[in-house]
C-alpha cells in the first residue's frame, strides 16, 4: 500500500528536496509547490490526502494560505511546518484551521508518523472496532485490550493511551504527540504525566512475558513492538 499523496507548499528548495527524498524512502508521493499560489492552484485541480504548509512563505503567509484552502472548501488535513515554535504560535496555527503543528527543525520519524496519523483519521480507519498488531488486540467499542489472547486490565487512560498507540503502530511517538492527542494539551505542562503513565502502561503490557512491548527511542519518544513470539509464565 501507498502511502497518503501529500502536497508541499515550501519555498526552500533544499528543505522541499529533503523531505521529497524522505517521502519516497516511505512509499509517499509528494508533489511540491514553491509558492503559496501554486499550492492554491495545485490544491484546486488535483486531489491530496494531505497538505504540508509552511507558515513563513514570501508571496502570502502560511496562515493566508490555509485560510483561503478552507474558504475553497477544500477539508484535506493540513500539518503545518514553521520555525515559529512557541505554545503561543501553535495555537494560532491550530485556531487557523490546520489539523497539526510541527516546529523547525523537526526528526524525520515524526513528520512521516504525523502525516500517516492525519491520513489515517481523515480516512476513518482509526475507528475499526477492533485494530489488530501483532501479538495484540485492541477492542474499541468494548474498551478491552489483550496480548496473545491474554485480557489487559487497562484503566481508562492506560486503555486512551494504549489505543493511541495501536492507531499508529510500529511508528516512534514523542511526547509532544501524546500529550496532544491523549491529554489534549498543546503545551508541555512540565510535569512526568507522560512518564508515568507510559510506565504503568509498560509494566501491563509486559508482565508475564519474555520481551518488551514499549520501546523507549531516547531524544524522540516511544514505539510499540508487536509482541510476538513471547511466552506467558503464570505467578
Amino acid at each position: 500500500m501507498t502511502g497518503p499523496k501529500t502536497l508541499y507548499i515550501e519555498d526552500d528548495a533544499r528543505a522541499a528536496t529533503q523531505v521529497q527524498e524522505l517521502a519516497e524512502q516511505a512509499g509517499i508521493t509528494l508533489v511540491w509547490a514553491a509558492s503559496g499560489e501554486d499550492g492554491l492552484r495545485l490544491a484546486g485541480v488535483e486531489h491530496f490526502d494531505v497538505i504540508i504548509l509552511d507558515r513563513m512563505l514570501p508571496d502570502r503567509d502560511g496562515l493566508t494560505i490555509l485560510s483561503r484552502l478552507r474558504e475553497s472548501g477544500i477539508g484535506t488535513p493540513v500539518l503545518m511546518l514553521s520555525a515559529l515554535g512557541r505554545t503561543s504560535d501553535r495555537a494560532e496555527g491550530l485556531d487557523a484551521g490546520a489539523d497539526d503543528y510541527l516546529a523547525k527543525p523537526f526528526e524525520a520519524a515524526e513528520l512521516l508518523a504525523r502525516l500517516r496519523a492525519l491520513h489515517r483519521r481523515a480516512s476513518g480507519r482509526e475507528h475499526s472496532a477492533v485494530i489488530l498488531y501483532g501479538a495484540f488486540e485492541c477492542h474499541v467499542k468494548a474498551r478491552t485490550a489483550f496480548r496473545a489472547n491474554r485480557h489487559l486490565a487497562l484503566s481508562p487512560k492506560e486503555f486512551e493511551l494504549f489505543r493511541y498507540f495501536m492507531e499508529n503502530a510500529g511508528e516512534v511517538l514523542t511526547r509532544e504527540m501524546l500529550l496532544r492527542d491523549v491529554w489534549k494539551m498543546n503545551f508541555d505542562p512540565q510535569t512526568n504525566v507522560v512518564d508515568v503513565n507510559i510506565g504503568r502502561l509498560r509494566r501491563k503490557l509486559e508482565e508475564g512475558f519474555d520481551s518488551p512491548a514499549l520501546e523507549t527511542i531516547w531524544g524522540s519518544g516511544y514505539r510499540l513492538l508487536d509482541g510476538r513470539q513471547d511466552s506467558w509464565h503464570a505467578s
